[in-house]
């Protein structure tokens, strides 16, 4: 069964200011699309064809790797912004208070990580195999599912994510991704 492009989780125009209607086309429309369209075109006959896309991730290597990845990190993405304002509650406001000292000092050090991630990849929010929360760089397409961690929330630092609204301004971009940042999807991945 092949893989699919699916929709965003919101109208493709209910991140702007913060992220553009234009950068949604363009991130999600094409280059989403092309890891799909071309993750299926490398299992068609292969012992992944048939496999889940989590699966994929953690057994595959090479092209079938990277594109399996990048569809699963981009998917995962767009579930971690929202247009409707909120805040990290409960148990997971608990385990950044416990982890980074307050959501504020959280924030800060997530922003210091992703801004000075060299070339591509991603910044994330991860329950680490000891339970406690943990920020993590990935280079390309990697992510938490290939280190046996649970990724919670993620922050794409590709240039494309970026560079049609704010440019080379990537500390900008971090900051209007808070305004947006999906705590409800990060509560539910903490479980």
């Amino acid at each position: 069964m092949p893989f699919e492009l699916k929709p965003l989780p919101y109208a493709i125009d209910a991140l702007a200011p913060h992220i553009s209607k234009e950068t949604l086309e363009y991130h999600h429309g094409k280059h989403h699309r092309t890891y799909v369209t071309k993750l299926n075109e490398l299992v068609k006959g292969t012992e992944f064809e048939n496999m889940a896309l989590t699966d994929i991730v953690k057994k595959s290597s090479g092209l079938i790797f990277n594109n399996a990845a990048q569809a699963w990190n981009h998917e995962f993405y767009w579930n971690c912004m929202t247009p409707q304002e909120n805040k990290p509650a409960g148990a997971l406001a608990k385990a950044i208070e416990a982890s980074f000292g307050s959501s504020a000092e959280f924030e800060k050090q997530f922003k210091t990580s992703a801004t000075t991630k060299f070339a591509s990849g991603w910044t994330w929010l991860v329950r680490s195999k000891d339970g406690k929360l943990a920020i993590k760089n990935s280079n390309d397409a990697d992510n938490p599912l290939r280190w046996d961690e649970t990724p919670l929330l993620t922050c794409d630092v590709w240039e494309h994510a970026y560079y049609i609204d704010y440019r080379n301004e990537r500390p900008k971009y971090i900051d209007e991704f808070w305004k947006i940042a999906n705590w409800d999807f990060a509560a539910k991945n903490l479980g």
